[in-house]
């Protein structure tokens, strides 16, 4: 095959904007890069190659043809660009990689009681979308936030439309209960208004709405309402302090680049409506030999510039290096969007603080990156990929159940991330009030205790939960947390094999009907494996413990009435434990300090 002739090909070419695609020997496409005159840009690629990077010069040794494609503007070759690259994912191009769908806050409006949900996909239902949002778990603490501020109801229609009487939510302050009419519409659409502006980052008109009804309320001697409101304004106050960005109402991007050993990070802050609705770090791939500034072209292009509906470009994006193609990008994002957007990175005041705030969570997410055990995250992937979840797994929580016959039953919850157990955040529960050896009760405590607590504490929630048996434990998992109205958790039963042998486990999913199996030398079963035996280790250790502890004890240690003295002196009339034991009440009696009512007690301890 004869080399390919750059410069004589670059000759021919013509001086209008378009887009060209670079070739190998297998008529692949290894790069497409976007020109404001094609023939000057493809032919500085056949220059002297001194000038070149060596990414640059390793791409031209391979080029044995090149495609044009022409366009009327530098504008259309450069959505065609972004279009070619995210189809093709030439080897010598940045691509990025992460391109899921983003969540929303969903508040309908079809109905006299509306519901603030999770949603994900198009966006076609009748109400208001607030977002988007880097991740699930902001939502849940969005959502979780909203449940504490304004109590709206965030269960299904069917689950609303059958109660006969409040569900937990009510119980623990998080719904008014509309479901069986504690609370008037009038007064519930107040709390969805409030809901409202402040997930429109009007937070100052939502105090002042209150304020002015804790006032009514005083005055109209209603103190207990009056307290409500002023628990709102405090909680609301709370918030607005904790937001360490202020944009009035604007919407603004802040995206910052950094790179190390070859690896390119971005973090992503998303401000909505003045609201800092978090973060989200991207680690695109090729971006080997790669300037901060061509990552972020690159980055900005793909992530704003694809064919979808949810992700919303704002008016503000805020850099942490300059870009060549700045203004062209901000032209063609404000022909997609429809409004003027603004792309800067020579900053001022308080637009200085917060992209050094991104630089320093795209420098984090770097180092977490490169330190993080390679093995550990890899099999985090792959258990993502095996399970067919959208976003990767961060946090897992496993649950067991250790008992002998039914005696000190005793859960375990284990918790995994990225870096391997989270020891200090692992939780024993003693399971108590359900018939012995009854381990879907007992599974059903330990999941209500732990996720209740966790909304009323607003701890860290799950991405996926496992559970150490079948169908059955997996049912109490999804009753619980459907109690709790919490979604967006993924549930997994690890069910052992006939055998009982490693490697031969099912994984029965969420609908309780569902199962897959993983092969024995699969990486994702072997995370699977290692969580599931620490739960069993963890929960055999606080059983024992337990166990040991109640044979040590004396049964006399759990009768009121019978106090330290009272014991000591009774195993002194009658010789010991064994004496009490086979004393009948007339005998109990003769011992100083007991009753005949407390004697009868004791003699039924004994005698059950």
């Amino acid at each position: 095959m004869t080399e390919f002739d750059g410069k004589a090909y670059s000759k021919n070419l013509t001086s209008k904007p378009g887009v060209y695609r670079m070739l190998d020997n297998k008529e692949k496409v290894i790069y497409v890069g976007k020109a404001k005159n094609l023939k000057n840009r493809v032919s500085s690629y056949f220059q002297a190659s001194k000038q070149h990077s060596p990414k640059i010069r390793s791409m031209v040794a391979q080029v044995v043809a090149i495609d044009v494609t022409v366009t009327h503007t530098e504008k259309e070759a450069l959505i065609l660009e972004s279009n070619l690259i995210k189809e093709l994912r030439p080897r010598y191009n940045v691509v990025l990689r992460d391109d899921k769908s983003y969540p929303y806050i969903y508040l309908s409006s079809d109905q006299v009681f509306p519901r603030l949900q999770f949603h994900r996909g198009a966006r076609t239902g009748k109400g208001k979308y607030f977002g988007p949002y880097p991740s699930a778990g902001s939502v849940r603490k969005t959502l979780n936030l909203l449940q504490k501020l304004f109590q709206i109801r965030q269960c299904d229609d069917s689950y609303f439309k059958n109660r006969s009487r409040p569900c937990l939510q009510y119980q623990i302050k998080r719904c008014t209960a509309p479901c069986v009419g504690f609370i008037e519409s009038e007064d519930y659409q107040h709390d969805v208004l409030n809901a409202e502006l402040f997930l429109q980052g009007r937070n100052q008109e939502v105090i002042k709405v209150l304020a002015d009804r804790m006032e009514q309320a005083s005055a109209d001697l209603d103190f207990e309402t009056a307290a409500r409101y002023r628990d709102q304004i405090n909680a609301l106050q709370v918030v607005q302090q904790k937001q360490y960005i202020s944009s009035g109402r604007k919407n603004v991007d802040i995206i910052a680049c950094q790179m190390k050993e070859g690896v390119g990070c971005v973090a992503l802050f998303y401000i909505r409506g003045g609201h800092n609705l978090g973060n989200k770090v991207f680690f695109p791939a090729h971006t080997k030999s790669s300037t901060e500034e061509e990552i972020l072209t690159a980055f900005i292009s793909q992530y704003y510039l694809a064919d979808r509906t949810d992700r919303e470009i704002p008016s503000t994006i805020l850099l942490s290096h300059k870009l060549e193609d700045s203004g062209l990008i901000a032209q063609v994002l404000e022909g997609q969007c429809g409004h003027k957007v603004e792309i800067k990175n020579e900053l001022r005041g308080d637009r200085v603080r917060w992209v050094d705030m991104a630089k320093e969570n795209a420098a984090l997410g770097l180092a977490q990156k490169l330190s993080l055990t390679s093995s550990q995250r890899k099999r985090n992937q792959a258990l993502t990929e095996a399970l067919g979840m959208e976003e990767t797994i961060e946090r897992i929580e496993c649950f067991d159940i250790s008992h002998s016959n039914g005696e000190s039953t005793v859960a375990s919850c284990v918790v995994f991330g990225h870096e391997g157990a989270l020891k200090a955040e692992y939780r024993r529960f003693n399971i108590k009030g359900i018939t012995g050896g009854d381990d879907y009760a007992a599974m059903h405590q330990a999941l209500e205790r732990r996720y209740s607590r966790i909304q009323k504490e607003d701890g860290k929630m799950p991405d996926l939960l496992l559970i150490d048996g079948g169908k059955g434990q997996v049912a109490q998992a999804v009753e619980v947390l459907d109690n709790l109205q919490i979604s967006e958790i993924t549930i997994v039963g690890v069910a052992k094999g006939p055998s009982r042998k490693a490697g031969e486990e099912t994984l029965v999913l969420s609908d309780g009907h569902a199962t897959m199996s993983l092969a024995a030398d699969a990486p994702a079963l072997h995370l699977i494996q290692q969580i599931r035996d620490e739960a069993h280790r963890f929960a055999i250790t606080g059983h024992r413990k337990q166990r040991d502890k109640k044979r040590r004890s004396s049964p006399l240690e759990n009768i009121e009435g019978v106090g330290n003295k009272r014991r000591q002196g009774l195993i002194r009339h009658f010789g010991g434990i064994q004496g009490v034991a086979k004393a009948g009440v007339d005998d109990l009696v003769q011992v100083p300090g007991i009753s005949k009512q407390l004697a009868e007690k004791i003699y039924q301890v004994f005698h059950e």
